[in-house]
């Protein structure tokens, strides 16, 4: 799908996307912020979107970069700090921005005013960022297909303290594009040559959701390898619900980041099971039901919680909060599932609790988990 065909109409998945991109970023401000006040560091915050789009679809609906930027106009702490910098190679899509951009009410009031641009993705911008020392920035890269999406790119924003990088990943593009030897270099510098060489040679025989599952892993191991500790997928399906068509990855060094974008994430998802997010937007599930839950199919819902828990701290007294930080990164679960299943587990004894009031479980709760029974041959 060619950009211009892209902003035609601004359909579901596409609002979902920008609405996670907008609210993190508010949410990440303002971290930023208490932190740079407390700390006294830089009194600036970047966000930079290098494949920007024209700003409107041609329904009317704001894309990411005029949400991104009525969130700064609507908070003095934010205005008076963020530095913007939207690229987009196509000149037609970078002239439609600025024109949106110079439409938004309360523009005056940013300290900075936004920066439009039009360059080609590539190496001299990898070689630029990677020689900057960053301000914080939320880095946001949204290609079209997979042309410009590299390691060394992720790497060259995330490498400074505060920098958070969301990208969308095409999976149908980079899925057919690992078969095309015409497009090796470009899923070389995505996956590393050494990785993508071992996918290649995976892939044969595997059915399409096994693929899904290898390739998505294979890339957050991949980013995971630079440095940031916390990467996480939200997978979109297309309209009729029977296909993945991308995901949506964020990846960050900090836990503070990837908790908020956690919940975040958890709160867009067009289904659940047992109060579990799907991490995922199928526009099937509000059609047909609302948003009531489908069968659970690439995680685990909340009745194997309890049994991990019990496993992996057994003999072990610790806080509610401690047991939340250690177990859920990487796993579909969020705060509140974990004081939902630790309050069932009290009220079956399979667990013993410090004293907290009644349907609560507050953070600093200390559980206590019995030692696991040795069997007897």
């Amino acid at each position: 799908m060619h950009g211009v065909d892209f902003f035609n109409e601004s359909s579901e998945q596409s609002k979902v996307k920008a609405a996670i991109v907008s609210k993190y970023f508010d949410a990440w401000a303002g971290v930023m912020i208490g932190a740079q006040n407390k700390y006294k560091k830089e009194n600036k915050i970047a966000y930079i979107d290098l494949f920007a789009g024209p700003g409107r679809y041609k329904d009317g609906t704001q894309s990411t970069p005029l949400l991104i930027l009525e969130k700064a106009v609507q908070k003095p702490e934010i205005r008076d700090r963020l530095v913007t910098l939207f690229n987009d190679k196509n000149e037609n899509n970078t002239g439609s921005l600025q024109q949106a951009i110079s439409e938004l009410p309360g523009l005056h009031k940013l300290k900075y005013a936004p920066v439009v641009e039009s360059n080609e993705v590539g190496e001299e911008i990898v070689k630029m960022f990677e020689e900057m020392n960053l301000v914080p920035t939320l880095f946001f890269v949204d290609p079209w297909g997979y042309k410009g999406l590299s390691l060394r790119l992720v790497n060259s924003v995330i490498k400074d303290w505060g920098c958070d990088c969301i990208f969308f990943f095409n999976y149908n593009r980079i899925n057919m594009g690992l078969g095309n030897p015409m497009v090796k270099e470009h899923m070389d510098c995505l996956f590393g040559e050494e990785r993508a060489d071992e996918l290649r040679g995976r892939l044969k025989p595997l059915r399409a959701r096994e693929r899904e599952l290898v390739i998505v892993e294979e890339l957050c191991q991949a980013l995971k390898e630079l440095g940031p500790e916390y990467v996480l997928p939200f997978r979109f399906r297309n309209q009729k619900g029977t296909r993945i068509s991308h995901h949506l990855i964020f990846v960050s060094k900090g836990f503070k980041g990837y908790e908020i974008m956690k919940e975040i994430m958890a709160r867009e998802s067009s289904s659940e099971e047992q109060d579990v997010a799907s991490f995922e937007y199928n526009p099937a599930d509000i059609r047909q039901l609302g948003r009531q839950a489908l069968l659970f199919q690439l995680t685990r819902p909340l009745d194997d919680l309890a049994d991990m828990l019990l496993k992996e701290f057994a003999g072990h007294t610790l806080p509610m909060r401690q047991i939340y930080e250690q177990h859920n990164v990487d796993r579909p679960y969020v705060s509140r599932n974990y004081k939902q299943v630790l309050m069932k587990m009290e009220e079956d004894g399979k667990i013993t609790a410090s004293k907290h009031r009644k349907n609560t479980f507050g953070d600093s709760v200390q559980v206590t988990f019995p030692r696991l029974k040795r069997r007897v041959s």
